[in-house]
């Protein structure tokens, strides 16, 4: 049965939990509401996490997240798929071949260890990232170190990521975003699709409550496309919004604190509708 025009675009995260609610899955659902459009998920892992790190970890069988994904999308449909922790070679491969064959693009964020260094996919899972997941990627995301474990390529200033994204792309996606916040000075991004560049500057806030940050740029790129904008717009759309959540990131508990989702909606009062 069609869904009528008046329904939220809707946008799907696959991704794992994060217990202290910065990131992960959690990260995602809030910067879906904050953006105005309808968050689904597909649980990939269960973290036993805080602002400390990563105390444990539990993967799901991947024909609980065939089943979760299948369940969602069949019914529901689909704007856009954004996919976080996958942790496994068979869960890399099982959401690589839905995503495949599923009309609406994706954004891969390739989670490889989280902001404490906690590693989040297993090594052998990496040529499945390589060669089953980028291909069917509209967008990925990965921050420098990611760019190394995928590619070996090795980022210290702006010319190294150039080669990182051409690397990256060497992989099959059609767009690649290089984070470069660890870089020295004022954060840069670097989106291109080999043909045409967009550096993404922003100022360096002081602030190292930055928990999430990753996972919810990934995710408000997802938004945008979710909205029919195209790649270079959802991104700068995506990168404002991320910005102002870190400017108002928060400390919880005795680590690094979360990134504010909300921080629009408590500068502004208002409730969350789309763009």
């Amino acid at each position: 049965m069609p869904l009528p025009s008046a329904v939220l675009p809707r946008v799907l995260t696959v991704a794992g939990s994060d217990s202290g609610g910065g990131a992960g899955i959690q990260a995602d659902l809030k910067t879906m509401l904050a953006l105005g459009v309808h968050g689904m998920s597909v649980l990939t892992a269960v973290t036993a996490q805080n602002s400390l790190g990563v105390q444990g970890s539990w993967e799901l069988p991947a024909e609980a997240v065939r089943a979760q994904y299948r369940s969602v999308v069949d019914d529901m449909g689909v704007n856009a798929v954004k996919t976080g922790m996958l942790s496994s070679a068979v869960l890399v491969e099982t959401v690589a071949a839905l995503i495949a064959a599923t009309d609406a693009p994706a954004v891969v964020d390739p989670v490889g260890v989280s902001k404490h260094g906690d590693p989040l996919l297993a090594a052998e899972a990496l040529d499945s990232v390589r060669t089953k997941l980028l291909p069917v990627a509209t967008v990925a995301t990965p921050n420098l170190d990611e760019v190394a474990q995928i590619t070996g390529v090795t980022v210290t200033d702006e010319a190294g990521m150039r080669r990182a994204a051409a690397a990256m792309l060497g992989h099959g996606p059609r767009w690649v975003v290089i984070k470069g916040g660890h870089l020295p000075g004022d954060p840069v991004d670097l989106l291109t699709d080999g043909s045409e560049e967009h550096w993404l500057r922003v100022p360096r806030h002081d602030n190292r409550h930055t928990h999430g940050t990753g996972c919810t740029l990934a995710s408000a790129i997802a938004c945008g496309l979710a909205r029919g904008q195209d790649v270079p717009t959802a991104v700068r759309a995506a990168k404002s919004y991320v910005t102002g959540a870190i400017a108002a990131g928060f400390p919880l508990g005795a680590g690094i604190g979360p990134v504010d989702h909300g921080w629009q909606l408590r500068s502004t009062g208002r409730r969350p509708r789309p763009a």
